[in-house]
């Protein structure tokens, strides 16, 4: 990554531990019978999951980057980082987060990445940390800047801003903020409608920094009722290695019973609730969820 840029993930951690901290002792302290609050086993199989997310996230970057390399080579375009162009590739790549968050919901073989971080049946920092392991999904949907000209550095730090933003909004312990805040921006009370379970609140309010795009493609949600969190199924589990694949498993048991070729591409690019039309429609992500426990 060029000098001028620095490691934001690097930098924030400190500031990740002082405000988990922060939180537990805020539990301890006042607790609230409306919140999720913490608990040790949840709290320490979210903490595994963003430690291993590193270790995997290291090893497929390895290809990802050698394919953003060359397509950077071959395109004659060219985006300078300058201190005007970075914001601009801030908010392209909170454009393009928004669409790949929104399809690692509707897109069942993406949904098996992205439902690692919705396991948690809590809300707060450490669920943050919650992160999947098989983070290959993702690069597609940032090509169009690579081929646009932004260097694949800039859009590393791009992404690493979005991501370390997006820390302090899982949490229950802010209430709703400014309105011209809470118009413009995610807020924790955006994202809590996000981790909701309920069926109003499935699927919804996907933007990383800002919330204008789900305002924009009709995605957004206001935060009415009180959230219900995790999964509309859960896992029960909190071994990392069934979190981090019980999708994948369901998917393969369901590829597996299909009774051929057009019920398996529905299994695996449908959405995560998709059933053939002879059998009943579930609410979306149920029928994947009830399968991943069977």
């Amino acid at each position: 990554m060029p000098s001028s840029l620095p490691d934001v993930v690097l930098w924030s951690i400190p500031a990740f531990v002082l405000l988990t901290v922060i939180e537990m002792v805020s539990y301890r302290l006042h607790p609230d019978e409306d919140a999720a609050g913490y608990a040790a086993k949840d709290a320490a199989t979210s903490i595994t999951m963003g430690l291993g997310s590193l270790v995997f996230d290291a090893l497929w970057k390895i290809p990802i980057v050698a394919l953003y390399a060359a397509v950077y080579e071959l395109t004659p375009l060219r985006v300078p980082i300058l201190w005007w162009t970075l914001p601009l590739m801030l908010l392209a790549q909170d454009f393009f987060y928004y669409w790949s968050h929104r399809g690692h919901h509707v897109i069942r073989i993406l949904w098996a990445c992205h439902v690692v971080h919705h396991s948690s049946r809590k809300f707060n920092f450490t669920t943050a940390l919650r992160q999947p392991w098989t983070t290959w999904t993702v690069w597609p949907f940032y090509l169009p800047m690579i081929a646009c000209g932004v260097h694949p550095a800039a859009l590393a730090f791009c992404s690493a801003t979005n991501l370390v933003y997006q820390f302090w909004i899982h949490t229950e312990r802010i209430g709703k903020l400014p309105r011209p805040v809470e118009f413009v921006f995610n807020t924790p009370s955006h994202h809590r409608v996000h981790h909701a379970s309920q069926g109003s609140y499935l699927d919804r309010n996907f933007g990383g920094i800002l919330i204008v795009w789900d305002r924009l493609f009709g995605s957004f949600v206001p935060e009415t009722d009180p959230c219900v969190f995790g999964l509309t199924k859960n896992v029960n589990s909190y071994n990392p290695l069934r979190v981090a694949t019980h999708e994948y498993a369901a998917i393969a048991r369901d590829v597996r019973a299909a009774r051929g070729w057009r019920e398996r591409g529905g299994r695996i690019f449908r959405g995560p609730g998709w059933q053939p039309a002879e059998q009943p429609a579930e609410p979306q992500r149920a029928a994947a969820e009830l399968a991943a426990d069977r």
